[in-house]
């Protein structure tokens, strides 16, 4: 089993190749690849690599699938004895990435 921890968007997230990972929105067209400089675990077969903080030799290359909207988060606000009531929603940006490989 091959997979690898990142830093992206200040998250971490546990990544493999061959999956796709919806992320914060980052520019770009689909169809073009991205790279992940930010490694900070990798497991190859029996070895593992930590990093301090970051793996420097291992680069994580993904694929822009596509872009999305998140699900809808509901904003409702209210004052008290006004009668005041105010409804709002967001649907934040995405970006749906598919990991192509670790590049060493």
């Amino acid at each position: 089993m091959v997979y690898a921890i990142i830093e992206a968007d200040g998250k971490q997230i546990w990544i493999e190749p061959g999956k796709y990972y919806d992320l914060n929105y980052i520019p770009g067209e689909p169809g073009d690849y991205i790279q992940f400089n930010k490694v900070l675990v990798l497991k190859q077969d029996k070895y593992i690599h930590l990093g301090e903080p970051c793996v420097k030799s291992v680069v994580i290359k993904a694929k822009i699938i596509k872009h999305l909207k998140g699900k809808k988060i509901i904003v409702f606000k209210t004052k008290p004895k006004k009668n005041s009531r105010k409804k709002k929603g967001y649907r934040q940006k995405l970006t749906r990435l598919l990991i192509e490989g670790f590049l060493q």
